[in-house]
């Protein structure tokens, strides 16, 4: 009987064709089996590990059926928090509990992770913020599943079109991912006309003496030299942006310039204490030397 199972979990329509006329009997209180879902009966009375609880379910679903949602990011190395099983199925079958059976047509592509169909990425990404309530949760992770280069923001953003009902959150974060520098912008800019320190210049290059560019800082106070860097999410995608990141501190401090970095969340959440910051870094710049930087056209 176990051979004909997977992972001990076996439909009862199988059994009834080993002979079992009614497994269920078997399913009761201190049987020997449990039920797991209409029609699917799990071959001992223990707790089901989590294979088998999305073997169980896949047997439920039905043939051609294909996980997604946040246990599909999970088998994608993903952090997603929801409990629920989120599957979709070319036939029409009704989930139970946590168990979330979609009509699906035509059905995505699939791929087999540890001998599970599961969607790809992007669609598993999509149906988990689907289940969300959080913005926070739902840009974690987005993010993290671009930082680890399984989705990039297009494909997101394709896949949230597709599937338009239930996608508000996803497009949302989606949106305010891709509007990021120029909302942290905005808001460096009105925080520099508040606080009344010199007009900064925005988005200039800079070199040094000889010639050689250094960077092109957000936001440049040239009076003393202090470049004010808007480091926005994109930054923290992936490594390489880590790496960019530093490179580009490493060549200011070479050159004496102060930068003073900021996230845009701190821009909305804290002002004042970004402006207090802001104002302290200018007024070490205008206490040591000036560097010899300047302000010069790329052709």
């Amino acid at each position: 009987m176990r051979e004909r199972s997977d992972l001990g979990v076996i439909s009862a329509t199988t059994l009834k064709s080993l002979g079992i006329a009614n497994p269920w009997r078997k399913c009761t209180a201190g049987g020997p089996w449990q039920r797991m879902y209409p029609g699917v009966v799990l071959l001992h009375n223990g707790p089901p590990t989590p294979d088998q609880h999305l073997t169980a379910a896949l047997l439920r679903a039905g043939p051609s059926s294909a996980v997604t949602g946040a246990e599909a990011c999970r088998r994608h190395g993903l952090p997603a928090h929801g409990r629920e099983l989120h599957l979709l199925s070319p036939a029409s079958v009704r989930g139970t509990g946590p168990l979330i059976i979609e009509r699906c047509r035509p059905m995505p592509p699939v791929h087999t992770i540890d001998g599970f169909p599961v969607v790809p990425a992007a669609r598993a990404v999509v149906d988990a913020c689907r289940q969300m309530r959080s913005p926070d949760e739902a840009t974690a992770l987005i993010a993290a599943s671009i930082q680890r280069g399984l989705c990039t923001p297009t494909s997101l953003r394709e896949e949230a079109r597709t599937n338009r009902f239930g996608t508000k959150l996803a497009r949302t974060v989606l949106k305010d991912l891709g509007r990021a520098e120029s909302v942290a912008e905005r808001d460096a800019r009105r925080l520099s006309h508040r606080i009344r320190l010199t007009t900064p210049h925005w988005n200039v290059t800079i070199a040094d003496s000889t010639g050689l560019v250094i960077g092109r800082p957000d936001a440049w106070f040239d009076d003393v030299a202090l470049a004010w860097e808007i480091d926005s999410r994109a930054f923290h995608y992936g490594p390489r942006d880590y790496e960019r990141t530093l490179a580009r501190n490493s060549r200011y401090a070479a050159a004496g310039i102060l930068v003073v970095q900021t996230l845009p969340t701190r821009l909305r959440d804290q002002p004042e204490q970004v402006a207090r910051e802001l104002k302290q870094a200018h007024r070490a710049a205008a206490a040591r030397p000036r560097p010899p930087i300047r302000m010069v056209e790329v052709r």
